[in-house]
């Protein structure tokens, strides 16, 4: 085991991400850069919240938030769950929380998800139903997870996960990438205020460094097995309408407007397209903030062409995992079209003043708590 931490220890070098101040970790969209209609809503918008979807719009939103350094999604194949999803019967979210496994490299975010379940989950009792673990910001499935290989799914992957703080060290990427920019592709058929918020408290490190889990073999220790995500971004939104109706209403809503402005450019993804590059849209559960509605949460990667990931520069982005974690409250569907534009393309904000409760950008080191 401490042979696989070291072979882990030798591709990342420890760094402490930064604090950033309000104003420095994303940047703003500027008029003489990025058009005069940059920070425009979108005039062609016809969905609208219900009458009565009150939100505050006077707290301070910058900041407000836990840090975190992997983000691990469930897939449940439903878009709503019981209050707190650790009560979801023989889940794997169940597992986790109610053993306390906690990943040695930082706080966990769990989220439940609208993501499909394999065929087979429906071919077993509750409690050994095997599922589907997207890590972030590794941008890592990993398959067939029952809550008996909870243990397994964060000793062996989440562990050795790129985080938040995890260093991009890729001079051999950033050559590549001289040349190349994130650009819409052709259309194509479908292949085969500090509240809970989920996250659970690290436990003390076994390392200050981490590891793609991609590049640890692991088959002789686990059954479990990894692929990489090809998304070139995902973009999480929270549905659960059992902690918020306002949750319940503004998810599907805005999942409609993102696929009106992610379709023209090639770039809409539905929960089955594991095409690479592109964008997956998934629902999540509770993530703090609901008097904020609509929570949003974008991870992605640099700046690269989407037909790239069959080449070089993609095979080596694949194992750089997202450089920019981009949370967003207060979010309508009006702004929908600004944020594929310069959030999702580009790692901009719109209306940071407005919008922007927290992330982290790996790219410059920094994370705003």
């Amino acid at each position: 085991m401490k042979s696989l931490f070291r072979r882990g220890a030798s591709f990342l070098n420890p760094r402490t991400p930064q604090a950033a101040a309000e104003g420095t970790l994303f940047t703003k969209v500027d008029p003489a850069i990025d058009g005069e209609d940059c920070d425009h809503d979108c005039a062609s918008c016809t969905i609208q919240y219900p009458s009565k979807f009150d939100i505050d719009t006077k707290d301070k939103l910058y900041g407000n938030v836990k840090g975190w350094a992997t983000h691990v999604l469930i897939a449940t194949g439903k878009t709503d769950w019981v209050r707190d999803v650790a009560d979801e019967e023989g889940s794997v979210m169940e597992a986790i929380e109610k053993n306390g496994l906690k990943p040695s490299n930082g706080p966990l975010k769990l989220s439940a998800s609208n993501m499909p379940v394999p065929d087979e989950y429906h071919h077993h009792d509750i409690g050994k139903r095997p599922t589907t673990a997207l890590i972030l910001p590794a941008f890592t499935f990993v398959d067939h997870v029952t809550p008996a290989l909870a243990s397994d799914l964060i000793t062996y992957f989440v562990n050795t996960s790129l985080t938040t703080s995890s260093p991009l060290n890729n001079s051999r990427l950033d050559k590549i990438l001289a040349t190349t920019t994130l650009e819409p592709e052709p259309e194509a058929e479908a292949g085969p205020e500090s509240e809970s918020d989920n996250s659970t408290p690290a436990a003390p490190s076994l390392s200050q460094t981490t590891a793609t889990s991609s590049s640890m073999d692991y088959t002789a220790l686990t059954t479990l097995h990894s692929r990489p995500c090809r998304h070139s971004a995902v973009i999480l939104l929270c549905s659960q309408r059992t902690r918020d109706i306002r949750c319940g209403q503004s998810a599907p809503l805005l999942r409609r407007e993102f696929e009106r402005h992610l379709r023209p450019l090639g770039l809409y993804r539905d929960l089955n397209d594991e095409r690479p590059g592109g964008v997956g849209i998934y629902f999540i559960s509770h993530v703090g903030g609901h008097k904020y509605s609509a929570n949003v949460i974008v991870y992605r990667r640099r700046n690269l062409n989407p037909e790239g990931a069959a080449t070089e520069a993609g095979n080596v982005a694949l194992e750089e995992g997202a450089v920019q974690g981009i949370w967003l409250a207060r979010v309508k569907p009006e702004d929908c079209e600004g944020i594929v534009k310069f959030t999702v393309l580009q790692g901009k904000v719109v209306k940071p003043e407005s919008q922007l409760r927290g992330g982290f950008d790996r790219e410059k080191g920094l994370v705003s708590w």
